[in-house]
């Protein structure tokens, strides 16, 4: 079985996402090792290693270097880790979510480089140092590049020519457990309706004056969040009576807590972290069959607005809860049928395999420029990680 090095800024067992939806499926045709970003620990160097599924290896290394993520101060460390990981195996393929990892391809005998970019990861809050210079490097030299929406496609597809847009998609069976109103979740017992809910990482993204001016305006509705808070002060968190934190809960909760609301929000911030973001929760909430409102994210508007009601500042974002909660059950019925189409269209298995078919097109496409190297120039056919290191010096 081929490997697959993945080096990635998410921890494995943070929120569940884009990488654990889709190393998970390929983990049925590749061996995958993780690698996560260093965490600090006074003492000695060390690999920490788990395996939470089959054929799916995390690796989490321990260094003495107080420097966050894949600082230039943990190389020494990481690179000397990777090699010992890398040692034996017959020319992987290595997958960045991270730029900021880059110099470690020096360390591996990589057959195809792949970017699996989910987010424009400089626009975020304290983007590490060299962030935008790697990132160039690396749409210069990868094999294939996927964008985790069409905004981040037409941004990135301008640098690599094998670039490919694949916007979020869902494990439909798995959120329609929500559809289950009695399996709601015990925290919401002794909440009045309605509930206003909302998953995902609460960082910079999040727009705390609209949920703060959600919940004044009308202190009767029950405002949900169910995540961490990330990167932000928590006292800038709206504190009211009707708002209530869940804190980050496992993915096989989030069907309990849809289950148990009547509006899914979507209340982000329109800024520059937020300007190429593609909601996975957009699909997710439909699955749970239940009325969403966005502010106006690009790829929720090109993508989902015949479904999302979408809401440009905060008396539209009030007036369109109020909207969707007032909905008729004719106006209900027709917004489930459209989800229900656009569902069938997608998920992360459909996904993870078209992107294992792109990459053993890149196996075919080596193995017929290897045949026609050797018939031109025998005594100089080179592997493709050759040609690499060598375009790299």
């Amino acid at each position: 079985m081929r490997s697959i090095i993945v080096f990635s800024h998410l921890r494995w067992d943070f929120v569940y996402q884009r990488p654990q939806h889709l190393l998970s499926r390929l983990a049925e045709n590749y061996q995958i090792i993780f690698f996560e970003e260093p965490e600090f620990r006074d003492g000695p160097p060390e690999l920490s290693e788990s395996r939470p599924l089959p054929n799916l290896t995390v690796y989490r290394p321990l260094t003495p270097v107080r420097e966050f993520g894949f600082h230039d101060a943990q190389m020494p460390y990481l690179r000397q880790m990777v090699q010992e990981v890398a040692d034996g195996l017959d020319n992987p393929i290595v997958w960045f979510y991270t730029p900021m990892a880059l110099p470690l391809l020096d360390e591996v005998r990589a057959q195809h480089v792949i970017y699996d970019c989910m987010d424009e990861l400089s626009a975020f809050k304290n983007p590490p140092p060299h962030l935008v210079e790697r990132e160039r490097k690396l749409l210069d030299m990868a094999d294939l590049v996927f964008a985790g929406g069409p905004s981040l496609y037409q941004s990135k597809r301008q640098r690599n020519r094998n670039a490919h847009c694949f916007p979020s998609s869902v494990d439909v069976n798995h959120f329609r457990q929500a559809l289950d109103r009695n399996i709601a979740h015990p925290t919401h017992q002794n909440l009045p309706r309605p509930r206003l809910g909302f998953y995902g990482v609460i960082d910079e993204r999040l727009d705390v004056d609209l949920v703060g001016a959600l919940a004044d305006a009308h202190p009767e509705w029950q405002l949900v969040l169910v995540g961490p808070v990330v990167k932000i002060d928590p006292a800038i968190l709206p504190q009211r009576p009707n708002v209530h934190y869940m804190g980050q809960q496992p993915y096989t909760a989030l069907p309990h807590f849809l289950a148990a609301w009547d509006v899914c929000l979507m209340p982000f911030a329109l800024n520059e972290s937020t300007k190429f973001i593609s909601p996975t929760k957009s699909l997710e909430y439909m699955a749970a069959e239940l009325p969403i409102v966005s502010t106006p994210i690009k790829d929720v508007v090109d993508l989902h607005s015949d479904v999302v009601e979408i809401a440009n500042g905060t008396q539209d974002f009030i007036a369109a809860c109020e909207r969707v909660i007032g909905m008729s059950s004719d106006e209900k019925r027709k917004k489930v049928r459209m989800m229900r189409e656009k569902l069938s269209r997608t998920s992360w298995n459909v996904t993870a395999s078209e992107m294992h078919n792109l990459i053993k097109q890149l196996d075919a496409w080596e193995d017929q420029d290897e045949v026609a190297q050797e018939d031109a120039f025998p005594l100089q056919a080179g592997s493709s990680s050759a040609s690499r290191a060598a375009a790299r010096d």
